[in-house]
Parts: structure tokens; C-alpha cells; sequence
């Protein structure tokens, strides 16, 4: 496995499918099974969140409707599918502690897993690899975004 990148403080795990515009993650799980969650430049773009809806599994989803919707105090917006599926557990931690998603965003932060439809179609919508963190850092640059701990040294130094 590839290590993780990190760029202006936002973390990027290279052995993710990534949908850039919306800022979710999708891991493939051995069991045929597709983790999905908010990235790290989402969740900083966001701020607190602070509710989240899930989709209850034995739900079918649509490509391009969404699994879940989380709400921050200045934003609220949709994980949407662009893997579609049948939602087949949820992370029911995240009812109590909707922060998981910004401290934790590719881990105890996971929003929903689901059995995909046809993932082979829908794979080919999403990017991985070098591509996808080329795009991050992109993405990163065009939205002037800054995640955890190097934003904080970037107060620290500003205000002391």
C-alpha cells in the first residue's frame, strides 16, 4: 500500500476511489462489500458536524441519490452514490457522535457501507492512485482549502 499524502494538513490515502466534486471516499472491502465516507478536505470544508442522516440498510440507492446527508453550522449536503447499491450497514456511532467525521474522517468517521449494484460501471466514474491525489491537491488549491494541524501552526504562528 502507497502512504498516505499529506497536503496543506489534509490527509489523502492513495488506495481510495475518490469522487473529487463531492468530496466522498470509497474503499473496497474484501468481501465485495464498498465503504463509503467523507474526506478529510469535506469534512475541513464543512466544519462541525453536527447531525447526520443514513440511509437504513436493506435500502436500495440510486446512482447519483444520496446515502446519507450531514448538516454543519454553515452547510448542509449529501454523500450522494455514485456507487450504487444496496445499503447494508450504517454507522450507527455517528447518531451520537457526528464529529467522528471530522476527527477521524477515513476511519471511526466511515458513514455508510454498501453492496454495489454494478461496481465495475461505477468505478470507472471515480479516481484512485497518483490520479486521485494529483486531483486532490488540485481540488485543494482551487477551493484554498486547509485541514487540521497545519491550520492550527498557521494560528499558532499568526496570533503569538
Amino acid at each position: 500500500m502507497a502512504e498516505e499524502v499529506v497536503y496543506r494538513g489534509c490527509k489523502l490515502p492513495p488506495d481510495l476511489y475518490y469522487d473529487i466534486d463531492n468530496q466522498v471516499w470509497f474503499r473496497l472491502n474484501e468481501d465485495g462489500t464498498v465503504t463509503v465516507g467523507a474526506t478529510d478536505i469535506g469534512q475541513a470544508r464543512a466544519g462541525k458536524i453536527i447531525n447526520i442522516r443514513i440511509k437504513k440498510p436493506g435500502r436500495h440507492v440510486p446512482k447519483g441519490k444520496p446515502y446519507a446527508s450531514l448538516e454543519s453550522g454553515k452547510w448542509t449536503g449529501p454523500i450522494p452514490a455514485v456507487i450504487e447499491g444496496e445499503v447494508i450497514e450504517r454507522n450507527e456511532e455517528l447518531f451520537d457522535d457526528p464529529e467522528l467525521i471530522n476527527d477521524d474522517p477515513y476511519g471511526k468517521g466511515w458513514i455508510v457501507r454498501v453492496k454495489p449494484t454494478d461496481l465495475e460501471r461505477d468505478l470507472k466514474d471515480l479516481v484512485t492512485g497518483d490520479e486521485a491525489i494529483q486531483k486532490q491537491k488540485e481540488y485543494i488549491e482551487r477551493e484554498n482549502v486547509n485541514c487540521g494541524e497545519e491550520l492550527a501552526q498557521i494560528s499558532k504562528k499568526f496570533y503569538s
